[in-house]
């Protein structure tokens, strides 16, 4: 579930990881980061990446309340706070969004829980500014 996949169009291969917040780390405040975040520990404050391969790991027991701006996010932690991705997002069983889910490939495994709106982002609208998505197709949780 979590590799190099192929959504017909574009193959999609996240960033190799760069950053680590470990699991007895918190942070308080914003981060943005290049290339692959992984997150075992907690952050409060919205978490982006600059640049188009910006990918986010959230583990299980990795904790994010804020907005989450990226290309590619794995979860399989909690986020509260709305989540947009411009290529891909996999929720894994322990996965727990509460707030919107923009995305433009969605792969949710069961068990899996999204607490607010799933919004498939439309090819004009891949990059950037996702939070402002007026013409995002859109399906309940």
């Amino acid at each position: 579930m979590f590799g190099s996949r192929s959504n017909g169009k574009h193959a999609v291969r996240p960033a190799a990881v760069e950053s680590l917040i470990g699991s007895r780390m918190s942070i308080h405040g914003d981060l943005e980061f290049a290339g692959g975040l992984h997150v075992d520990g907690s952050i409060c404050g919205s978490v982006v990446a600059s640049g188009r391969d910006g990918t986010l790991t959230l583990t299980e027991n990795g904790r994010i309340e804020g907005r989450v701006e990226v290309a590619c996010a794995i979860i399989n932690g909690q986020i509260v706070g709305d989540l947009s991705a411009s290529e891909r997002v996999e929720l894994a069983a322990n996965a727990r969004v509460d707030g919107d889910v923009h995305y433009r490939v969605l792969l949710v495994a069961e068990g899996a829980q999204v607490n607010g709106r799933l919004m498939r982002i439309d090819e004009q609208r891949a990059l950037p500014g996702l939070e402002h998505v007026p013409h995002a197709e859109s399906a309940e949780a």
